[in-house]
């Protein structure tokens, strides 16, 4: 039997307001809400992979175990557009190199430049973003 690598289907994310949390990412995203089953909410699946938000109560304190890295050709605008739908920065990574932000619920994800192959980090500790 020949192993076939596992493919990621769908994100779930935990959300106290699924409804809420779901308007944030879909207008971040661009993806529309498409449906409604039981305690999710789903966005438009693109390129495989969909997005839902369950109903899971209150968020658990505790960092992250893993997160968006977002890529934009103007990370400062797209911060300043997460503000506006409710999100915020995260000034205690400032001084990491990278632009994490929260949605209203406290997740955290990165704004990345686009084209960002992958992330690398200096003897500091500070991240830039290899090709």
């Amino acid at each position: 039997m020949t192993e076939v690598p596992l493919q990621i289907n769908t994100l779930i994310i935990d959300a106290a307001a699924p409804e809420r949390l779901a308007a944030f990412w879909s207008e971040l995203l661009g993806r529309p809400i498409v449906d409604r089953t039981g305690p999710y909410v789903w966005l438009r699946r693109e390129d495989g992979l969909g997005v839902g938000f369950q109903q899971a109560g209150e968020a658990e304190p505790g960092k992250n175990r893993m997160h968006f890295d977002l890529a934009s050709p103007d990370p400062a605008a797209e911060q300043q557009r997460v503000e506006a739908l409710g999100g915020r920065r995260l000034e205690e990574y400032a001084d990491g190199g990278f632009l994490v932000m929260s949605d209203p619920e406290g997740n955290e994800f990165c704004i990345i430049p686009e084209g960002s192959g992958s992330v690398g980090l200096d003897d500091q500790g500070h991240a830039h973003y290899l090709e």
